[in-house]
């Protein structure tokens, strides 16, 4: 079951954090009538996660991912209207969950028709 809701960014934050506290970038919470969930677009630290010849991945690949979210939060940023990260809170999204119970946030966007 999918389903859809009109939320708003509750709070928002660029720095460390998602999952342990071990990744960098974008970190979001949306809230409704009595619900809330979060999200991250986010990547391995670099300073807290070292790249070795084990790792599946390379330090272009991560300096990849940090450019790709660098430039997702520009686009928020623009369809929000805003300039800065903190501007964010407050902002009206509309949210799509999968799942019953818990669910799980499947997509977001910023309701920029009503901005």
């Amino acid at each position: 079951m999918t389903e859809t809701k009109l939320a708003k960014i509750s709070s928002v934050g660029f720095g460390v954090g998602g999952y342990q506290n071990m990744q960098f970038g974008l970190h979001i919470t949306f809230s409704g009538d009595g619900w809330g969930i979060c999200t991250s677009d986010c990547t391995l630290d670099k300073n807290q996660n070292k790249w070795s010849k084990h790792c599946k991945w390379t330090e272009e690949d991560r300096d990849q991912e940090y450019v790709d979210i660098v430039h997702r939060l520009s686009d928020i940023l623009h369809k929000a209207k805003v300039k800065d990260v903190s501007e964010l809170k407050g902002i009206p999204v509309e949210v799509t969950i999968e799942g019953m119970g818990c669910g799980k946030l499947s997509s977001w966007r910023v309701l920029e028709e009503v901005l």
